[in-house]
């Protein structure tokens, strides 16, 4: 049974139950996602470049020889499981199976966003932006261009680009950039929610899960977000998300019980641009 159920006994609630504060799933979209997944590993294929040569007339033409690589994911078997005693429930006037139902949700949507944090981290991408670019230690318009210019000087899409920063960050972007600036406007409006999208990146803010299932990397004050396009990370799903409740006799108690078989991994690191910054750093320009 849930450990909490049994403090709600006897007392009277609000049949509207507030769950606590927690982030859902956000990052399936912003990368290449494979379902259907047969096994315990999937191939993300990658092809490499190809270079025009010149046309010689009356010559045999030379094969490019693209080359030809594969990133492999592993999928893991999660569970999300608790049980709801059936003596205990009569005596709350709320159906816990419906909120452990959405909590469990929550949960496996946070344990995917995990598996794509991870595997940006695991990239070894070369692309980085140090802390100590523009001039302060905390996020800064600075750094979001020299990742954006990172992607352009290798050639990388323009669409489907993504920037996942935590909140201390995009509250720094906004104190670091006057409000004389036009950047400011724009990054005002993602702040309010008015826009989500700035110098070519779909921006998410990612709350802090460091005590959790781990969240954007974290060295002390040091934060890392990611700059990448959605062609760089692969998440294999051999068993999609989904929830399920049955009676246990032997335990009179429902278990409701999330199930999720996934796995990520970076396919072209050179769609991945790590940017750090130090989220203690305050700055109010205002």
């Amino acid at each position: 049974m849930s450990l909490q159920l049994t403090n709600n006994q006897l007392a009277s609630f609000d049949k509207a139950v507030k769950h606590a504060y927690q982030g859902k799933g956000m990052l399936r979209g912003t990368v290449k996602v494979k379902t259907g997944i047969v096994g315990a590993t999937h191939q993300f294929q990658k092809m490499g470049k190809g270079m025009a040569t010149p046309r010689v007339p009356q010559t045999d033409v030379v094969p490019m020889n693209i080359g030809h690589s594969n990133a492999v994911a592993t999928l893991t078997n999660w569970n999300a499981p608790e049980y709801t005693d059936i003596y205990d429930a009569a005596e709350v006037n709320y159906s816990e199976q419906a909120e452990l139902a959405e909590t469990i949700a929550n949960a496996m949507h946070r344990r995917e966003d995990q598996m794509v944090i991870d595997a940006l981290d695991a990239s070894g991408t070369t692309n980085t932006v140090a802390k100590t670019i523009g001039g302060n230690n905390g996020m800064n318009t600075t750094k979001c261009r020299a990742a954006m210019t990172e992607l352009n000087r290798l050639g990388v899409p323009s669409g489907d680009r993504t920037m996942v920063v935590n909140a201390d960050g995009l509250n720094q972007l906004l104190g670091t950039t006057p409000p004389t600036s036009s950047d400011f406007a724009s990054v005002k409006a993602l702040v309010d929610g008015d826009i989500n999208t700035w110098l070519g990146f779909t921006w998410i803010t990612m709350d802090d899960r460091d005590n959790d299932e781990g969240g954007l990397p974290l060295s002390t004050n040091d934060r890392t977000a990611f700059a990448y396009h959605k062609g760089s990370t692969g998440l294999a799903v051999g068993l999609d998300r989904r929830t399920e409740v049955n009676y246990i006799p032997t335990k009179t108690s429902w278990l409701a019980n999330g199930i999720f078989k996934a796995g990520a991994v970076a396919i072209d690191a050179e769609g991945i641009v790590d940017i750090t910054y130090d989220q203690s750093v305050t700055v109010d320009s205002e």
